[in-house]
């Protein structure tokens, strides 16, 4: 195959000027020329080694009381969290979970009183794993209202008796 040049005057001219702006593209324009041409490549500096000294930080100091105060709040979350997944009649593993949780802020609770205050716990202890018993007992939801008024007669007890307030003496 070879290369014919256009016979006519129209099309020659327009060949010419295709070829000029090829020309001129790989050659004139610096831009163009930049972009198609290997850069050279960059030497492999040492990298610096990282130096990981590791601190110890100090907790910030904790009273009884500021304790205290996180587990009742801690509990008091769950409850409520607990007596709404039993009011909208929600998944048992919530239902279950939740009490777990109750009954793991109350020992925290119970941890941090004295003995007269701990008897008095033990007694909403003991509901709150009565309560769990029953609520892994029915699966299927069908006691939820009897299961829920005991959550919340836990709730009201607890307030009642171990707000902050009255127990500020008992704590250890």
């Amino acid at each position: 195959m070879k290369f014919q040049i256009p016979n006519s005057k129209s099309q020659k001219t327009i060949c010419i000027y295709f070829l000029i702006a090829a020309l001129f593209l790989s050659t004139g324009c610096d831009a163009f020329v930049r972009k198609f041409t290997r850069k050279p490549k960059k030497e492999n500096l040492p990298q610096e080694e990282m130096v990981l000294a590791p601190e110890e930080y100090q907790p910030a100091p904790t009273t009884g009381e500021a304790v205290y105060r996180q587990y009742l709040l801690y509990w008091k979350s769950w409850q409520d969290e607990l007596i709404e997944a039993l009011l909208s009649n929600s998944n048992h593993k919530k239902q279950v979970d939740c009490a777990v949780e109750v009954i793991k802020n109350l020992e925290e609770l119970k941890k941090l009183l004295k003995d007269p205050s701990r008897k008095k716990m033990d007694d909403y202890i003991n509901c709150a794993n009565s309560l769990l018993a029953d609520i892994q007992n029915d699966p299927y939801g069908s006691k939820a209202v009897s299961q829920r008024s005991s959550a919340e007669r836990i709730r009201r007890g607890v307030l009642r008796d171990f707000s902050y307030k009255k127990i500020k003496a008992d704590l250890v």
